[in-house]
């Protein structure tokens, strides 16, 4: 039988993208879709107070990124956030993306706030720190797509660090076989990189707008990375 993944989109596209991206549900489905593991995906969009119906069990819950705080107040964070801890009391598998990274984090313990390094934009390479199994295709360190002004600062105490890097100390990490989170953007391509880039050029200022615009040519693994995902919500099923 395929994953049964529920994705719970946590923004609405700025309306210069929506016609050709549509939103981060569809590109994690189309990213998903690529990889050996097979799996049927629900998207809800929990900005607009979409949640799945009462007593749907599906085999994991993905937070999506978005471009509000992890550590916001809107009421449709708090909901969220109260949704995701009965779903980690109860023993669901999540996974967590950019705020979703972070909102995790905060949820389960940790810290998150205003990165003191500023904006983190384009491609980025991070030191793998553990290397599980499930980590298959196995890689000697990561490469993602990022688009983040605020970081994870401390993680939860039962966490285990899984990537890092200067500007990002804390930018994957699991909580046992229940969590799994990612700073960088595995759904992202580059062109939807280029393209917010150009949306925020003035406020990002002209150094870290062309750094991270340069950066774009370089390879990133957000296959790998989904690849990684499935084989974590995977692994404890029956063949």
């Amino acid at each position: 039988m395929p994953l049964r993944i529920c994705i719970l989109e946590t923004d609405i596209l700025r309306p210069e993208l929506i016609d050709q991206y549509k939103g981060y549900g569809l590109m994690f489905e189309q990213l998903f879709a690529k990889q050996p593991i097979a799996a049927e995906f629900s998207v809800y969009n929990v900005v607009q107070g979409h949640y799945p119906p009462e007593g749907e069990k599906f085999d994991a819950y993905l937070v999506t990124g978005s471009k509000a705080d992890s550590f916001g107040t809107d009421p449709w964070i708090l909901k969220l956030k109260e949704f995701l801890l009965a779903r980690y009391e109860a023993g669901d598998k999540l996974l967590g993306v950019c705020f979703g990274h972070q909102l995790l984090a905060l949820l389960l313990g940790g810290r998150t706030e205003r990165a003191t390094q500023g904006w983190g934009v384009g491609t980025h390479s991070y030191q793998l720190k553990q290397k599980p199994e499930w980590m298959t295709p196995a890689l000697d360190d990561l490469t993602l797509l990022i688009s983040h002004q605020d970081q994870v600062t401390q993680l939860p105490e039962n966490a285990t660090l899984l990537a890092s890097s200067d500007f990002c100390p804390n930018a994957a990490y699991s909580v046992g076989d229940q969590v799994l989170c990612f700073q960088g953007h595995p759904e992202f391509v580059a062109d939807y990189s280029r393209a917010i880039l150009d949306l925020r050029q003035d406020f990002l200022g002209d150094e870290v707008y062309k750094q991270g615009v340069s950066s774009l040519d370089r390879d990133h693994q957000g296959a790998a990375v989904a690849e990684w995902m499935m084989r974590f919500i995977a692994r404890d099923r029956a063949a």
